[in-house]
């Protein structure tokens, strides 16, 4: 349906849960696309969707935003014959895939069929095992009193069946974002599980298209070196992909930001530890072979990524509960404000010691002094002008994480001159999953596809 003869148009509808709506919104009604693709789901987003579960148990389990970014789209979709593939549904696929029904109804898609994909959930199977922990090296088995997920990186065969079967809108789970935007290739052009030469190249098209506005100028932009059109107008790319896998990327007329060889270049690499050997679940790419040529202005074609065979296991995100967290924070402005907030350190680390504070982890930072490089942060030449002091720790307890949020209460007219105390509208106390990783063998994780 798109406007270049013989292709399949993939666009971006989201590069991260928090990601704006607009831009799918415009990539829906103009980008004439064959499909749109949401990547909401990081390993943050998931463990974050954990916590919320375990506080209030009628959360739904899905992306918060579902219902904005569907009605934003869902008029359009229908329209210009556009389907949709989606992670939006985290930790509950089937509840998404129900709600985003309802939705094609509210929108009068009344014949939209809409299916789910659900991964095997692993969590009691490994939780007794001697599988490695690849951070640690310790076996799973050394977690199991503190863990509650083992959600399994799934590829883009169950989308495909999906997809085979007649579904205009699919929603994920735990999926690998380039399988997302790979799935409708191989739908289409109808490629095997096996053409490691085609998937890796249609795994490389979605690794361009999977974070948004990155290709497109997002999180590229430095005043004075690397300039951006209209930054605050960025559109979300699509690719036109041809029947081999090379595509061009490219982004609706009207739109900020830029597509260039440097855009490209930079989200090609991103998050790639290893570029002859970026690992997915459907195949291993690798991006040293890639041509990438500037064939229009917001234009460039991405040709020549390879493939190898897939690896024989699959990565499995484990969340563990690892306690609480405690953080507040208050400022200093004006001159000596630095000195300041050095005794404001001093005063709370002892006031938290005599309260008995117990912590794993305890963490003072000045904001603009030191918070991001630590001890590695260069000598000031000149007083700053203002500075903000933020406190964390994490506790096995809540109890003793809330310690920090009273012990910063009481530096606002039990502490120095001139400090600046924020009301404590949220909650400063939360809990904390740790997230860690293991292999299992892909034999052992199955996917199931539900048609609501």
């Amino acid at each position: 349906m798109n406007d270049k003869a013989g292709r399949l148009r993939i666009g971006s509808g989201a590069g991260w849960w928090g990601d704006r709506i607009d831009p799918a919104r415009w990539n829906a009604e103009r980008g004439a696309l064959d499909f749109l693709c949401f990547e909401t789901m990081a390993e943050a987003t998931v463990s974050a969707a954990q916590v919320r579960k375990r506080r209030d148990p009628a959360f739904a389990g899905y992306d918060t935003w579902l219902d904005d970014r569907m009605r934003a789209v869902l008029p359009h979709c229908k329209a210009n014959g556009t389907r949709i593939v989606s992670n939006q549904g985290w930790i509950n696929p089937q509840g998404a895939a129900r709600r985003v029904a309802e939705l094609c109804a509210e929108a009068g898609w009344t014949g939209a069929r809409v299916a789910a994909v659900t991964a095997t959930d692993l969590s009691a199977e490994i939780a007794a095992s001697e599988l490695r922990i690849m951070e640690t090296g310790a076996p799973v088995s050394s977690v199991r009193d503190t863990l509650i997920s083992a959600e399994p990186y799934a590829g883009a065969a169950a989308i495909v069946q999906a997809l085979d079967q007649g579904a205009d809108i699919v929603v994920t789970g735990r999926v690998a974002d380039p399988s997302l935007f790979l799935a409708p290739m191989m739908h289409h052009y109808g490629w095997r599980e096996d053409d490691w030469t085609r998937l890796g190249q249609g795994s490389g098209i979605g690794h361009l298209l999977e974070c948004g506005a990155q290709v497109t100028g997002g999180y590229f932009g430095d005043p004075g070196y690397k300039d951006v059109p209209e930054p605050w107008n960025l559109a979300f790319p699509y690719a036109d992909v041809d029947a081999d896998g090379a595509a061009e990327i490219g982004k609706v007329e009207g739109t900020g930001g830029c597509i260039d060889l440097r855009t490209v270049k930079e989200q090609m690499f991103y998050e790639v530890h290893d570029p002859a050997r970026y690992l997915t679940p459907d195949v291993v790419v690798d991006f040293t072979t890639a041509r990438l040529d500037q064939v229009a202005r917001d234009r460039v074609r991405v040709s020549g990524i390879s493939g190898h065979a897939r690896t024989p296991t699959l990565k499995v995100s484990i969340g563990c509960t690892e306690g609480h967290i405690g953080e507040d924070m208050f400022f200093f402005a004006g001159p000596g404000c630095l000195e300041k907030a050095r005794l404001a350190e001093t005063i709370l680390r002892e006031r938290l010691r005599a309260a008995g504070l117990q912590a794993e982890d305890l963490r003072i930072d000045f904001i603009g002094v030191n918070a991001v490089h630590g001890a590695a942060s260069a000598a000031l030449r000149e007083e700053p002008a203002e500075v903000a002091l933020r406190i964390a720790a994490r506790c096995a307890s809540r109890a003793q994480a809330e310690k920090i949020g009273q012990e910063v209460d009481g530096m606002a007219v039990c502490g120095l001159a001139s400090t600046g105390k924020r009301v404590p509208h949220q909650d400063r106390t939360r809990e904390v999953i740790g997230l860690w990783s293991t292999l299992v063998p892909r034999e052992r994780v199955a996917c199931r596809v539900e048609f609501v």
